[in-house]
């Protein structure tokens, strides 16, 4: 327990990057929030992929919904939304007791809308109200066009997680998105409690670089990158702007780190989690990351805010023939790809299980 309560104590919240109806059914996700410290949770159409196409658990709701004539994209969204309104509640007391800074969940909108502003804004919307729980976000892609619907969406009112972040560049675009949104609804008169979170995936960058940069650098570069991100996040917390925000209602847009699950067996199994402990920032886990941090994780120390040491890594990295910048855009693209690759998967074994 000690790498969980390190992390409590230094300001990071720790999230659950995992859902399924078993896990609410015997009362797993609730014992991770009595017993390890969770205060929140996401998913993503990967995580809903494995659900729904590798149990029966909702092979009964399947079909009631089919027979009520519903699409298998409508089946899955009552599927998902039933879901992560019992998680929502079970996190209601958290959202209460921090005001709103943790206990939330999160609901992505169809990854195939990642090149639709307009669709993403729509979907976002309806969803947000079909799910009727104020801690619970709409994820969006921080894409080309997720950006200007993350600031529509904010506009009207809806909590936003921006997923597939991959650069400090990336983050700050979600950051400014998210604060046109909130001065907007400040300029038309609305309340500015409209919370958000900017997603970073951090251990692509390794599994895509490990066997490109020397071996001293091996999974080195995601937690550079993280790092780097967090000092922008400092920076961007101590301006002018954010601070006349904050005093008019806004809650600040923490950034969290995604994809924190360690790829390489050779690396430690807590890397992403000892690594990146930070104040005021969130790590979203997937189960066994959680477990190993709880049984075995090492007390981390605080991460600098000054990035530089993550700047003296980036620069060896680009010594070494390694286009950040280029790369950091491909694993969006990637990243993108694979969640459609995911959601397609998923809506097919909706439609095989409603058929049969």
């Amino acid at each position: 327990m000690a790498g969980v309560t390190d992390l409590i104590e230094i300001g990071q919240s720790i999230w659950l990057d995992n859902i399924t109806r078993d896990m609410l059914d015997e009362g797993t996700i609730a014992g991770f929030v009595a017993d390890l410290g969770v205060t929140g949770l996401t998913s993503n159409p990967s995580i809903f992929d494995k659900a729904i196409s590798g149990s029966s658990a909702y092979d009964a709701d399947v079909a009631a919904l089919a027979a009520e004539g519903l699409s298998a994209e409508e089946i899955f969204f009552r599927l998902a939304i039933a879901d992560l309104r019992r998680a929502a509640d079970l996190f209601a007391p958290v959202a209460a007791a921090t005001d709103g800074v943790d206990g939330w969940v999160s609901l992505e909108v169809s990854p195939t809308l990642a090149d639709d502003t307009e669709g993403t804004v729509t979907a976002a919307r309806l969803l947000h109200a079909e799910a009727d729980r104020p801690n619970l976000f709409i994820k969006i892609p921080g894409t080309p066009a997720g950006l200007p619907a993350i600031e529509e969406a904010v506009f009207h009112g809806v909590p936003v997680n921006v997923t597939l972040l991959f650069s400090t560049e990336q983050y700050l675009a979600a950051a400014e998105a998210h604060l046109a949104g909130l001065e907007r609804r400040r300029d038309a008169g609305l309340s500015l409690d409209v919370a958000s979170v900017a997603s970073l995936f951090i251990s692509r960058w390794d599994v895509a670089l490990n066997e490109v940069l020397p071996d001293e650098m091996r999974n080195t570069v995601g937690v550079a990158i993280g790092a780097e991100a967090y000092a922008a996040f400092r920076r961007l917390l101590a301006s002018e702007r954010v601070a006349d925000l904050v005093a008019a209602g806004a809650p600040v847009q923490k950034l969290l780190f995604a994809s924190t699950g360690v790829k390489d067996p050779a690396a430690p199994d807590t890397l992403y989690v000892s690594s990146l402990a930070a104040p005021d920032t969130v790590n979203t886990m997937p189960d066994a990351t959680l477990l190993a941090v709880a049984d075995h994780g090492s007390t981390p120390s605080a991460l600098s805010g000054d990035g530089i040491a993550a700047a003296a890594v980036l620069r060896r990295a680009g010594e070494a023939g390694a286009d950040l910048a280029q790369l950091a855009e491909k694993l969006q693209r990637d990243g993108a790809a694979a969640f459609v690759a995911a959601w397609d998967a998923m809506i097919a074994s909706i439609a095989a299980k409603a058929a049969s």
